[in-house]
């Protein structure tokens, strides 16, 4: 056996050196192999995934009426909706088995039951919306409604007579008060839980998250003992907008924490790294970050408390007159108006009742998007 000539050290390394030409490798389709496998598609339905869904919800309804009005005695649409659920899953799941793995299996059903949720949801939202405007849409049709008060109305009086000015006017001034109250003090309280910490945040956060789940029948009888029995002040808006603060003021304070958790550190340190204070940086960086969720925060809040009406019964009183001054006597809100119409038993009083609802609902409504437009600032500073 011969064995090559060994070349020198420098020419090997010249060798090694040397510039190969590119070449083209083709591809080469092996007609015997298996088909590629589909990638899974988790991202936005295609027109034929579409279709299947809706036919497979087709179906399940079709077979849940045939099963529930045909084969068994289920004739209520409660048995109906509920096997249509089921069925619809069934089907949907096995329509996307027929073409897809087990993640799009899994990714199609829990779709599907993320969109049944919402549906529910809006539907029962609406459901409500519809309901108490069709009980009390009369006495909206009356601008009287919006204008005057209750003096010298009796509860059988026709809907050109009277109206919710003094429930409205109370109600805003209440939860006016509320928010005066509990805004800082929430803020200031998730600051101190959030920024300074040590133990007694510790306890300061324990006394929060117990005090979110207070019935709202002890916030009235706390401020109604402290204020009208120990301290003698008479029953007014004053003390319904304390009973409502009690309420407002865990909520706030324990999502303003939750939001306020959420900024990245590195946004503080960046602040003081340049040199600004402790409460530059929140002032500065924390809060106006964090301004979106504390709206929320507020929101939260504000839907608590709005609609409470044992609160105000025990801590103000119900006044048919209209009353601007919260420390005057007896203040009247919307709530308070629409228990105490809507249990009078008169059939005039309960439509008074639904409308002076449906005015809360819109009142609702109309607080949560200016909360909502006065997080988001002005167009310039988003842009």
């Amino acid at each position: 056996m011969t064995t090559a000539p060994e070349l020198p050290r420098p020419a090997l390394d010249e060798a090694r050196h040397v510039a190969v030409p590119p070449r083209t490798v083709l591809p080469v389709v092996d007609p015997a192999a298996p088909p590629p496998v589909r990638r899974t598609g988790l991202g936005r339905a295609t027109a034929e995934e579409r279709v299947a869904r809706a036919g497979a919800w087709v179906a399940g309804f079709a077979l849940a009426w045939l099963l529930t009005q045909r084969v068994l005695p289920l004739a209520s649409v409660g048995w109906l909706l509920l096997l249509w659920f089921v069925l619809g899953m069934g089907l949907v799941a096995v329509t996307t088995a027929l073409v897809g793995n087990r993640n799009e299996v899994a990714d199609q059903l829990v779709r599907s039951a993320v969109t049944v949720g919402a549906l529910v949801v809006g539907a029962a939202l609406v459901s409500v919306m519809v309901f108490t405007l069709a009980k009390g849409w009369r006495p909206l049709l009356h601008l009287n409604f919006f204008t005057d008060d209750m003096a010298g109305i009796g509860p059988r009086d026709a809907f050109d007579r009277g109206g919710i000015l003094h429930a409205v006017a109370g109600s805003l001034i209440q939860l006016g008060i509320a928010i005066a109250i509990t805004v800082p003090l929430g803020i200031g309280t998730a600051v101190f839980m959030t920024e300074v910490g040590g133990r007694f945040a510790t306890v300061v956060r324990t006394v929060v998250e117990a005090m979110t789940a207070l019935p709202s029948i002890v916030a009235g009888l706390f401020v109604y003992t402290v204020m009208v029995v120990a301290l003698g002040y008479p029953r007014s808006g004053l003390a319904a907008g304390l009973a409502i603060a009690v309420m407002m003021l865990p909520i706030i304070a324990r999502a303003s924490d939750v939001v306020l958790r959420v900024v990245p550190s590195g946004l503080r340190e960046a602040g003081l790294a340049l040199g600004a204070s402790r409460w530059r940086v929140v002032w500065h960086v924390v809060l106006p970050t964090a301004r979106p969720g504390l709206a929320t925060a507020l929101i939260l809040g504000v839907a608590r408390g709005v609609g409470e009406t044992s609160p105000v019964l025990l801590t103000s009183g119900a006044a048919p007159f209209l009353t601007l001054d919260p420390t005057s006597g007896f203040m009247n809100s919307l709530p308070l108006y629409v228990f105490s119409t809507v249990r009078s038993g008169e059939p005039q009083a309960i439509a008074r009742g639904f409308a002076a609802a449906s005015v809360l609902l819109v009142l609702v409504l109309v607080l949560f998007v200016t909360a909502r437009l006065l997080a988001r600032g002005p167009l310039s500073k988003r842009s």
